[in-house]
């Protein structure tokens, strides 16, 4: 299946492995590591008090098996509840949109757009509680570790194993702001030890969102699949 839209609608999603010898022992509290229960009631608070979250995103996406590594950059949107929009600027048009109901992946240079139920996707999970329509706690069972262990700088890491079992990932790591409990950078762990890793940069929160902009219509002459 394609790279991009694998990464939003199949089992197909992953990132860098947790490093070895990390599988276990938890950092003790700090000041810049709270405990477990505390770092994922603080980051939980963050998002609970967002209503919208915009950011300019790096991907970096990395096949294991042909050990090959492509990039990607653009924006993303996210609005409560449940909607969020990925618009590409490399590769130039790309488009993953949901408008909380129907998630719509559209590939520029194919001229496809794939659409499939929310609620039947393998996607939202990872990053629902961005969007109003999860906790993390009720999604995970939470480890966590330090800045030094992680080589994160000013933050901590949260690696959560969804207490659901999903084809879609064994681990998710997210990378915590010490100062502001805002997660920076989101990993995401396949079965296979592919990796697809998502830096936001320049985030911004609680700004006004037009409503249209979770409304995609794809040039005409798309073809239209559903998985």
């Amino acid at each position: 299946m394609h790279r991009f839209r694998s990464i939003f609608l199949s089992a197909a999603l992953g990132i860098a492995a947790v490093p070895a010898g990390l599988a276990h022992a938890d950092v003790p509290a700090t000041d810049a590591a709270p405990g477990v229960d505390a770092a994922i009631d603080k980051v939980q608070a963050f998002y609970d008090k967002t209503t919208t979250f915009q950011s300019d995103f790096q991907q970096e996406f990395t096949v294991k098996a042909y050990n090959q590594k492509k990039t990607s950059r653009g924006h993303v949107t996210f609005a409560k509840p449940g909607k969020m929009d990925w618009s590409y600027a490399d590769p130039l048009g790309n488009r993953v949109v949901s408008d909380g109901a129907t998630l719509r992946v559209y590939e520029a240079s194919n001229k496809q757009m794939f659409e499939q139920a929310v609620n039947k996707s393998q996607y939202p999970a990872a990053l629902s509680f961005l969007t109003g329509q999860g906790k993390l706690s009720d999604a995970f069972n939470f480890e966590l570790r330090g800045s030094d262990a992680m080589k994160f700088p000013n933050g901590y890491v949260l690696i959560g194993t969804p207490k659901q079992p999903t084809a879609a990932y064994t681990k998710v790591l997210f990378y915590v702001d010490s100062a502001s409990s805002e997660v920076r950078r989101v990993l995401i762990v396949d079965g296979q030890g592919n990796h697809n890793q998502f830096t936001f940069n320049n985030p911004r929160v609680n700004d006004a969102v037009n409503p249209n902009q979770f409304k995609f219509t794809p040039p005409p002459g798309t073809s239209i699949v559903h998985p």
